[in-house]
């Protein structure tokens, strides 16, 4: 049967994500970018700045400057704040742990950015050194981050939480990324340095 042409012209009711789906989707980019900042390092090393380690500086440096951002006020604001009003201590100690990664993981982001970014626009003052050693403990810090969230706090926060907070999340979420998106538009690439609000 062929769709009407009524069909055709109605548009479509925005699909309801579980915010959680939306958290374990970013972890996998994440760590997916990982590997290619660890690849990127390895290419600097071996071959040096040319057009594959620019893209992939580029690549890297918009990801982290705003996807994983808001990834982090995503769990600061959703997830976190349910398992500390709970009062369990060990889940409370973990989310406090979180807490303090992220603004370590920002500080080191800010070390690294401008390395990255002097490496996108092809420009030979990045400190190969301190980008390789700032990649290890950026990487290593990440992993362990992500993996006591899926762990343990993922789990716990889908539990204190019903289905219809998590799609209320998903909704927030995905209206702060749109709001993002159009900001981002309205005034040009996101510098690799500048902090998100």
């Amino acid at each position: 049967m062929s769709p009407t042409h009524d069909s055709l012209e109605r548009p479509k009711a925005p699909t309801t994500v579980d915010g959680f789906d939306v958290l374990d989707a970013c972890h996998r980019q994440t760590l997916f970018k990982l590997g290619k900042l660890t690849a990127l390092v390895s290419r600097l090393i071996s071959v040096g700045v040319d057009g594959e380690a620019r893209a992939m500086a580029a690549d890297i440096l918009e990801f982290f400057t705003t996807t994983a951002r808001l990834h982090h006020e995503d769990e600061e604001q959703h997830v976190f704040p349910a398992l500390l009003e709970a009062g369990d201590p060990d889940i409370v100690q973990a989310v406090l742990r979180l807490q303090q990664d992220h603004g370590w993981l920002e500080e080191d982001w800010l070390e690294l950015s401008p390395h990255l970014c002097a490496v996108a626009a092809d420009q030979s003052w990045y400190d190969l050194d301190l980008l390789r050693e700032g990649v290890e403990v950026f990487v290593a810090l990440s992993h362990d981050h992500i993996a006591l969230e899926e762990s343990l706090i993922y789990p716990q926060a889908r539990m204190r939480l019903n289905s219809t907070d998590r799609r209320e999340m998903g909704r927030e979420m995905a209206a702060r990324r749109r709001a993002g998106a159009k900001k981002q538009a309205a005034s040009g690439v996101i510098g690799a340095g500048s902090r998100s609000s």
